[in-house]
């Protein structure tokens, strides 16, 4: 008897991303960061390990990459600081994670799983999660280990303004640099897992889709395991994660036909831009997104691992 099918995809962020606009040295960068963290995942996978540490230590290695705008090398919001959000869900029996608004914890996503495991909530957040943390003992770290240059200078763009400002983003472009990851193992157990520092200068605590559990993210091994990077008002607005594995349940969509339907039509509708990654209990995946890129990366056993930037790779 053969083991279930194991695979992991995963997301560092979409949006304007061009080629004609892209460092090469930068694009290289990315690349690497995407491959790096895919292996982490898969070879937990083929360890035997199960879905939900393989997403989890996914997320971490983008959290600790300042390429992406999660843990190190997150964002500043309109205070200076750098303000965190996380969620982490398993699909065999729908349990979940979640913290936001969170400064000084070094990995979000731990933080999101230890609330899963070791608390009676779902959600926690700001100096009430931080607390926890230390009562776990997670890893703090100093406000100065999440300081990189450039989001820093984007800040500074805008200080003292109402405007805020996606990450990487040129003039008249958008980027989401939420990252996240969606693993199957070999019992056939799906989990889900996403952070994200947010938008550069926002204000009054503002949170998006990323701990939102069905917004940002989701896992359910009867459907699918999801997790969604863009404007997370719409995504909000829409469930779109939840939406995905509804989708598939009731009206007996694939994941690819729901994940279109999703991110074509019902997103774009209400001006939701981004994209969501996926995958269903029998490895089939999906990387889908409806504006010019997404730092996304793929692997299913028995398959190459692919890595892929722009729309047309």
């Amino acid at each position: 008897m053969t083991s279930p099918q194991t695979a992991l995809v995963l997301h560092g962020g979409a949006g304007t991303i061009l080629r004609s606009k892209m460092d090469p040295q930068k694009e290289i960068k990315y690349r690497a960061g995407l491959q790096a963290a895919l292996q982490v995942g898969r070879a937990l996978l083929e360890k035997g390990s199960s879905a939900l540490d393989a997403a989890e230590a996914t997320v971490k290695a983008l959290e600790d990459n300042p390429l992406y705008n999660a843990g190190k090398g997150a964002v500043y919001a309109g205070d200076g600081k750098h303000y965190l959000d996380a969620s982490i869900m398993r699909g065999d029996n729908r349990e979940a994670g979640s913290v936001a608004g969170i400064t000084g914890v070094k990995n979000p996503i731990s933080l999101a799983r230890s609330v899963m495991e070791n608390s009676r909530y779902v959600m926690m957040v700001g100096i009430g999660a931080e607390a926890f943390a230390k009562q776990q003992g997670l890893e703090m770290v100093p406000p100065a280990y999440f300081h990189d240059e450039l989001r820093y200078k984007q800040w500074l763009e805008i200080k003292d303004t109402t405007l805020t400002q996606l990450d990487h983003a040129h003039k008249g472009e958008k980027n989401w640099s939420t990252v996240g990851a969606v693993a199957l193992d070999q019992n056939g157990n799906i989990a889900s897992a996403t952070s994200t520092g947010g938008m550069t200068n926002k204000q009054f605590g503002r949170v998006g889709d990323t701990p939102i559990i069905g917004s940002g993210c989701y896992a359910n091994n009867l459907t699918c395991g999801v997790c969604c990077t863009g404007h997370g008002e719409p995504f909000m607005r829409s469930v779109v994660a939840y939406d995905l594995s509804c989708l598939m349940e009731y009206k007996g969509m694939s994941l690819a036909e729901a994940a279109r339907h999703l991110v074509q039509e019902k997103l774009l509708a209400i001006e939701g831009e981004g994209g969501l990654i996926a995958l269903d209990a029998e490895g089939n995946y999906v990387l889908e997104f409806n504006c010019e890129g997404m730092y996304r990366a793929a692997w299913v056993s028995g398959q190459e691992e692919y890595v892929g930037i722009y729309k047309d790779e």
